[in-house]
């Protein structure tokens, strides 16, 4: 039983995802932004747990393997894309696309290597943008959603920190990146 567990978290994140995209662009909600926020937090929790439990219970899976980066890439890019867009406008569309590029060529590289039988385990600057990424977007969200309302005289000045904030994430993203191009390097050889 318990080696279903990490799978039902990542097919629930899945599930998040739509939801959490029709709050940000579709929803018409008085509090679609702090649900949208609540929904981000709560996948994120999830992707936290799915690979702790999958690796505790021996419960690593071909479903797992695809789905969990796939969920995890498709909900970030969507927080992404709120953060660039009206009404928040957070972060400038560069960003967006640095980050964008650095996931499209590292799912393509992974594939390579995965068709090659290289086998590129995580690394300590894939935990650090990864934690950047969500804590600059959770912050941005919380932010946005729990803070905004009281004080949007200052939005601007929110605004600026965290483009500052996202443009560092961005060249930690292309750092990490960087990692893959030399996979021999990270084994070792």
């Amino acid at each position: 039983m318990k080696k279903y567990i990490p799978n039902s978290l990542t097919l629930f994140r899945v599930i998040l995802v739509p939801i959490f995209f029709w709050l940000v662009y579709y929803s018409n909600m008085k509090y679609n932004y702090p649900w949208a926020t609540f929904v981000f937090i709560v996948a994120s929790i999830t992707d936290i747990f799915d690979g702790l439990l999958a690796r505790r219970f021996g419960a690593v899976t071909n479903f797992g393997k695809i789905m969990d980066p796939l969920a995890d890439k498709l909900l970030t890019l969507l927080a992404l894309i709120a953060l660039i867009s009206e009404p928040m406008k957070m972060m400038s569309i560069n960003v967006f696309y640095v980050i964008l590029f650095r996931e499209v060529v590292i799912t393509l590289l992974r594939h390579y290597y995965t068709i090659k039988k290289i086998y590129i385990p995580a690394n300590v600057w894939g935990k650090i943008k990864t934690s950047f990424q969500l804590t600059g977007i959770i912050s941005a969200l919380v932010y946005y959603s729990a803070l905004y309302p009281f004080i949007p005289e200052y939005h601007s000045k929110f605004q600026f920190g965290f483009n500052i904030y996202f443009w560092f994430t961005a060249v930690i993203t292309i750092l990490s990146g960087i990692t893959y191009l030399f996979p021999n390097a990270r084994k070792g050889k």
